[in-house]
C-alpha cells in the first residue's frame, strides 16, 4: 500500500515520508470498529497519550507524517496523513474534538467517559495508572489512500 501511495503521490512522500504501519484501540474489536469510523469518513481524529509513544519508543508524530492504518489482521487497509497536532490534557479537549474523533454519540461527555476508560485499562496492562493530567497527543488526519476510500471519506466528512 505505501508503495502504491508513494508512486502515485510522491509529492507528499517527498515532504514527509514518515510513516507508521498500525491499528487502533487495543482489541481486534476495538481496532475493526474504529477503522470502520475512518473508512467511512465519520472519524477523522484520534487521541493518544503521550508517554503511550514513549513506553513503545516511538516519536511523536508531526503534521504531514502518515499512518498506514490496519485492521484487526494486521491488513493495511488506508492511507492517514495528520492535518494537526496538539498536545492538551484531559479537561483541556474540547467538544470539537471530540465530534471530530466520531466514536458514540459525538459528545464530549460520552468522549471522556469511553477515553478514561480506554485510558485506566491500557496504563494498568502496562503496571501503570491514567491520570487526567498526563499529557495527550490529540492528532487530526485525513484519509489520502487509496483513492477511493480518500473521496468517500471527505465526501462524508463534509455532509
Amino acid at each position: 500500500m505505501w508503495s502504491e501511495y508513494s508512486q502515485a503521490v510522491p509529492s507528499a512522500v517527498l515532504v514527509c515520508g514518515e510513516h507508521t504501519v498500525e491499528g487502533f484501540g487495543d482489541s481486534a474489536a476495538l481496532a475493526d470498529e474504529l477503522l470502520g469510523l475512518v473508512l467511512s469518513g465519520r472519524k477523522r481524529a484520534t487521541a493518544e497519550l503521550a508517554e503511550e509513544f514513549t513506553a513503545r519508543g516511538d516519536a511523536l508524530p508531526r503534521v504531514g507524517s502518515h499512518w498506514i492504518a490496519c485492521d484487526s489482521t494486521g491488513a493495511p487497509r488506508a492511507v492517514l496523513r495528520s492535518t494537526e497536532l496538539r498536545l492538551a490534557t484531559f479537561e483541556e479537549v474540547d467538544a470539537s474534538f471530540a465530534f471530530d474523533e466520531g466514536e458514540d454519540d459525538r459528545s464530549l461527555e460520552s468522549w471522556r467517559t469511553e477515553h478514561a476508560r480506554y485510558w485506566t485499562r491500557g496504563c494498568a496492562a502496562r503496571g501503570a495508572v491514567w491520570s487526567p493530567d498526563q499529557e495527550i497527543v490529540l492528532e487530526r488526519f485525513t484519509v489520502v489512500w487509496p483513492p477511493e476510500v480518500a473521496a468517500a471519506a471527505r465526501e462524508q466528512a463534509t455532509a
